[in-house]
């Protein structure tokens, strides 16, 4: 009686704390965390009082957020191991935050599972026992992980827009589920939205995939921006920003090679439009806030396109610049300096990263790829990071082209459920520790190569610091406060971890 009379109330404790352990599952390349309807794990709560620090771990063999605490010690002369020094730190970069894309295929699988699990895998991502991702990206129409090719506008010649009009995949795929992601963000979800193409009819291809825009069409695609804001403003969505062009660079590709939707965009073009049409067209609108987002491309191409926002017509109304992670390999870190400009402070996003096909479930490399560039961008001034689908399944789709991806969470809809991936937990931590407006502090540090930090002073007074530790040991790690006041801690190999004081 005893037993059970304790096992009760470490039940009921737990269930009070509302937190839910990984229920953890094995594959081939490592391991999950499985959800339905009934069950699925969630962040422990933050509970850090004065003299005292909390960490979050997930390490390659145990998925989820495991929980420790310890106290601050008032100095420490020990040398105990590696050391993170805050003390003379210097404000950097705000956090602006992390996400992914409502993408078409994200609804479609999201919407297959039984409304239980939906709600889970959207508090997941959104929920406060989740990892409160706090931006969205939203697609203006269709991308390659849709099911069909369409624009809002497919009647040839339409110059005035007269046949502008949302689809099904909006009314059903997207505007509900962000309603919901909005909700469970308590209001605190930024979205920005992104073009793939223009109707084919304003290209000099009329296509969906390859060309560019014909001259007469300049205006009338800025125009088409400003109806899918109102459209989407009358469905109770609201906007924070929107990129210039999805991947410019592929409007150039020929379709036969690469049957992507796209729109081709050389830099002139990209400044002409910018500065003609874009810019004014927003600016003299009732969505003069948003944020432009330049680029949204692969950083190997900045180089080329570093003059839109160095330009005095066109970088007048450029806010940001948006990188893909696509092509890193070809390009070294130092690049991403070339979305700094001389003339106006411009924040860094990155706006688009997933793994390719096919799905690896469980797969802790794909992981480490994800805590990898995130980290690598904070470090050359980055404020955000996003993913690409929040949601596919099994087979990596759908998708209109065969373009089978990897994504965070894979749902299996003959089950009911869906599966955490590590890809998940590596963006959870950043998501949910670096709040948005987070400052990103310059810390000293001794780390080896396999040790790599983060550090930030987030909004509610909190210090986060996030260890990700490659090495196949554990590693002792000192953390200096500003204070002076030291906490000691160890490391789990190929783990992830946030420090909270």
């Amino acid at each position: 009686m005893v037993l059970l009379t304790y096992i009760f109330f470490i039940l009921l404790f737990t269930y009070c704390k509302g937190y839910h352990e990984c229920n953890q599952k094995k594959t081939d390349y490592g391991y999950v965390c499985v959800c339905d309807s009934s069950k699925c794990d969630t962040v422990p709560e933050i509970d850090v009082s004065t003299g005292k620090f909390q960490m979050f771990s997930t390490s390659s063999n145990k998925m989820g957020f495991t929980a420790s605490s310890g106290t601050l010690k008032p100095s420490s002369n020990t040398n105990f191991g590696y050391k993170i020094d805050l003390q003379n730190s210097s404000v950097k970069q705000k956090v602006i935050g992390f996400g992914g894309a409502f993408t078409d295929s994200s609804g479609i699988n999201i919407k297959s599972l039984p409304e239980g699990a939906q709600k889970n895998l959207l508090n997941s991502y959104f929920g406060s026992s989740g990892v409160q991702y706090s931006l969205g990206r939203v697609p203006m129409g269709g991308t390659d992980f849709s099911i069909r090719q369409y624009t809002y506008d497919d009647h040839d010649g339409d110059l005035e827009l007269k046949y502008f009009s949302l689809q099904n995949e909006d009314h059903v795929y997207k505007i509900p589920l962000i309603k919901k992601a909005y909700k469970l963000s308590n209001n605190s979800l930024n979205l920005f939205a992104s073009s793939w193409t223009a109707p084919p009819w304003m290209k000099n291809t009329d296509m969906y995939a390859s060309g560019i825009l014909k001259d007469e069409y300049y205006q009338t695609w800025a125009d088409y921006y400003i109806k899918f804001f109102q459209e989407y403003k009358k469905s109770g969505v609201n906007f924070w920003g929107l990129t210039t062009q999805n991947e410019p660079v592929d409007g150039f590709v020929p379709s036969l090679v690469f049957p992507l939707n796209s729109l081709g965009f050389t830099t002139a073009q990209m400044k002409k439009w910018v500065s003609e049409n874009l810019g004014p067209t927003i600016r003299k609108s009732e969505f003069k806030d948003l944020k432009i987002i330049a680029h949204d491309d692969q950083r190997t191409f900045l180089q080329i396109f570093s003059s839109v926002w160095e330009d005095d017509d066109s970088g007048k109304y450029i806010d940001g610049v948006g990188v893909h992670w696509y092509w890193d390999a070809f390009a070294p870190n130092s690049v991403l300096e070339l979305a700094k400009s001389s003339k106006k402070d411009l924040f860094l996003l990155g706006t688009e990263a997933c793994n390719g096909a096919p799905v690896k479930l469980g797969s802790w490399e794909r992981g480490q790829s994800y805590i990898k560039s995130i980290i690598s961008d904070f470090e050359y001034g980055a404020g955000g990071w996003m993913d690409f689908n929040l949601v596919l399944n099994q087979e990596g789709g759908p998708h209109v082209i065969l373009n089978p991806l990897d994504s965070p969470i894979i749902v299996n809809n003959s089950t009911g459920e869906f599966y955490k991936q590590p890809m998940y937990y590596a963006m959870g931590h950043f998501s949910k520790f670096l709040r948005p407006d987070s400052v990103v502090l310059e810390v000293q540090n001794n780390l080896t190569a396999n040790l790599k930090s983060v550090a930030a002073l987030r909004p509610d007074g909190l210090t986060a610091v996030i260890v990700y530790n490659e090495g196949s040991e554990s590693a002792k790690v000192e953390v200096i406060s500003k204070g002076g006041s030291v906490l000691q801690t160890s490391v789990p190999a190929k783990s992830i971890n946030t420090i909270l004081f």
